[in-house]
């Protein structure tokens, strides 16, 4: 009975690699499509100077969704769907630097810290020329006075398919006239100092919820619902630890600012040090249903991408 309710941590070498990575791409869509617009309200929450445009993730998802309507929740979204790369990268690495720390240490909060760290630095060098695309698309409409880069008007004689590529195609110039290779990995060493803590931080507490839930939980609880529960709270913890560091990447690669430095003290003169925790309502708001998302479906992944040999040794 004890042995049930242990979770067993499913490696690299237990799966079907050709399962793992087909299931794996309708995964990470399925999952970016629906934690999207909480993730465009963040941005725009955290670029915006005080209080001048919403008060808070309700009033901009209200006002975004009266003026611009559903497809202003999903500004920018077609270009993400490039991230589906980085996210395989990411799992990759993740589970690839796993196994390799494992031949040096059993600990598995150090095998989740190194993993989590260097998943994200191998996924945000792809993912950062994507995002800085995708989040001049998210400023757009009410948002698009704080942004450099503003989408000419659409002609009437205009083609449908503008809609989605004619403005991507349009940022993308003004991007690289104006900065040239470089203004597409602006605010890289941010998002370097953002992602890479919160993936470090937010595997070990994943595990450490995971395994504390378990120990309270009737011995009968399906472990994926253990899981599901241990997502959000990891998320939470890590969304609160790194929330300052994203405040000062969104505004980095949204105003064109060069100095991370200079960015943190210009936020801290014009608003206080409460300006370091805008966005983390709806951060922790997107990441807790993204966390579910993720945890159940990556978790399944595993389990359905398990070879032969291994499926009846696994308690879902």
């Amino acid at each position: 009975m004890q042995q049930k309710r242990n979770i067993q941590i499913i490696e690299w070498e237990d799966l079907d690699k050709r399962k793992f990575y087909s299931f794996g791409l309708f995964m990470t869509m399925t999952i970016r499509a629906t934690v999207y617009p909480a993730t465009l309200i963040r941005t725009r929450l955290q670029v915006q100077k005080g209080k001048s445009l919403y008060t808070g993730t309700y009033d901009a998802f209200r006002k975004i969704l009266r003026t611009e309507g559903l497809r202003g929740l999903y500004r920018g979204f077609m270009v993400t769907t490039f991230t589906l790369i980085s996210g395989q990268a990411y799992i990759t690495t993740y589970e690839l630097v796993r196994k390799y720390v494992s031949s040096y240490s059993k600990d598995n909060t150090l095998k989740s810290l190194v993993a989590g760290g260097s998943a994200s630095l191998v996924a945000q060098s792809i993912t950062v020329p994507i995002d800085v695309v995708s989040q001049q698309l998210m400023m757009q409409g009410q948002g698009e006075h704080l942004t450099r880069f503003k989408v000419k008007p659409k002609t009437p004689s205009g083609a449908k398919h503008s809609v989605f590529f004619g403005q991507t195609r349009d940022i993308i110039g003004q991007i690289f006239a104006a900065d040239g290779i470089r203004g597409f990995y602006r605010g890289y060493v941010a998002s370097l100092l953002t992602y890479i803590p919160n993936s470090a931080v937010w595997w070990p507490f994943y595990h450490f919820y995971a395994e504390q839930l378990s120990k309270m939980a009737p011995s009968n609880c399906p472990h994926l619902v253990l899981q599901a529960m241990a997502g959000p709270l990891a998320a939470a913890t890590a969304s609160t630890v790194t929330n300052p560091m994203d405040v000062i990447r969104a505004r980095v690669q949204v105003e064109g600012r060069t100095s991370v430095i200079e960015t943190f003290y210009q936020l801290i003169r014009e608003e206080g040090f409460w300006g370091l925790t805008k966005g983390l309502s709806a951060r922790i708001i997107s990441s807790a249903p993204t966390a579910i998302v993720m945890v159940v479906g990556y978790e399944t992944l595993k389990k359905l991408s398990l070879r032969p040999e291994l499926v009846d040794s696994r308690h879902w």
